[in-house]
């Protein structure tokens, strides 16, 4: 397991860890005040058999009236533990944004790390056909650096906190400060045809991050989903053709033999020499187009041909998917000096048309991201 792999997954256990001593203190709270009642019960029944009158002609307390003074310490005791003891990162959801044709944006609250969902007018906010992880994880690398380090990886579930999310206007959007000085607000504005994906990084060290890379994961099931890249596509110099159209076999051979796979078009950076790889022992298989895209562009149709989701930046090295989850990956990467800001940006777009009015979209709108 890589260094960077097994310092996350120490944190997750000692997240858990920490949760779980919350969890035993808050127990041990609630069967510390259930003792003190009975006890307290208990007092009052032998006051009450030695002095059925009460002290000094005053009225004495009836049995009822322990009972109910013992559940109400309970309760004090059980209120306490939950608001000082409750496990961390339990954080409110901001309410949904929605936009005027009622597509809406969704905290998935099931993931304690940042993950959205852009539902389609008409569905319900559970629905998971387009579910985006916000980002899939931050790497970084620093001048004179072979190796890139992760400063933050997904992982499905609950690890540890969540983020405060906020509502700014129709935008939803979180801060973290990462080990080292580096500081992210991220913030996902919906828009009348999508969703624009934004991160505003601080660099407040004094080291020079040659590269930072935040790469946001839209994941597409239910119509969307195209596990063998049948209605997945790309722009060549030419007109818009499948990603995956050297591959013809991938049609027809079985899934286990397809998959796991990622299929890659070059935008700026160089095409592979080799057209199918496997890299690292990871049991992936990598196909790489053998011809450039002329737009950082990747777009699917959803089965009935109605609706496109696609995705595109300003500008990025390659583009790719992989084909189980349906996923769209288009992202840039940057640099940042010391005490320095810089943003980057993707744009997914979710609207009922053709590959032609994508084509429109991304050339109005490109030069408008950071």
């Amino acid at each position: 397991m890589p260094d960077t792999f097994r310092r996350a997954d120490t944190r997750h256990r000692s997240y858990h860890n920490i949760n779980a001593k919350w969890v035993w203190r808050s127990r041990e709270l609630e069967d510390q005040a259930r003792k003190d009642g009975l006890i307290y019960l208990a007092k009052c029944w032998v006051y009450k058999r030695r002095h059925p009158g009460g002290q000094n002609g005053i009225p004495g307390k009836t049995v009822r009236d322990c009972r109910a003074q013992a559940m109400r310490k309970r309760l004090l005791f059980s209120l306490l533990a939950s608001l000082f003891f409750a496990p961390a990162g339990r954080t409110q959801a901001p309410p949904a944004v929605q936009n005027a044709s009622g597509m809406r944006l969704v905290v998935a609250d099931e993931n304690s790390y940042p993950t959205l969902r852009v539902v389609l007018p008409g569905h319900p906010d559970s629905d998971k056909t387009i579910e985006v992880i916000f980002p899939e994880h931050v790497t970084v690398r620093h001048v004179g650096d072979t190796e890139g380090k992760h400063l933050f990886l997904f992982q499905p579930g609950q690890h540890g906190d969540r983020p405060a999310w906020r509502q700014v206007g129709r935008s939803l959007q979180y801060e973290k400060d990462f080990a080292g000085g580096l500081h992210m607000l991220a913030t996902a504005m919906l828009e009348d045809d999508g969703v624009r994906f934004s991160y505003e990084f601080v660099n407040r060290s004094q080291l020079v991050y040659e590269m930072i890379y935040a790469p946001t994961d839209p994941r597409l099931t239910s119509m969307f989903h195209d596990v063998r890249l049948e209605r997945t596509y790309v722009h060549h110099k030419d007109g818009f053709d499948l990603l995956a159209s050297e591959t013809p076999s991938r049609l027809t051979i079985p899934l286990d033999q397809w998959l796991p796979a990622r299929y890659l078009a070059s935008y700026t950076w160089p095409i592979p020499a080799k057209k199918v790889e496997k890299r690292d022992n990871d049991g992936i298989t990598y196909y790489n187009k053998s011809r450039a895209v002329d737009e950082p562009l990747i777009a699917t149709v959803s089965s009935d041909g109605k609706w496109v989701v696609a995705s595109f930046t300003r500008t990025t090295g390659n583009v790719w998917s992989n084909p189980e989850l349906t996923c769209q990956h288009v992202d840039p990467q940057i640099p940042l000096a010391v005490g320095a800001s810089a943003a980057m940006e993707t744009k997914l777009l979710v609207f009922q048309g053709s590959l032609d009015d994508v084509l429109k979209k991304v050339d109005s709108q490109r030069q408008s991201l950071r």
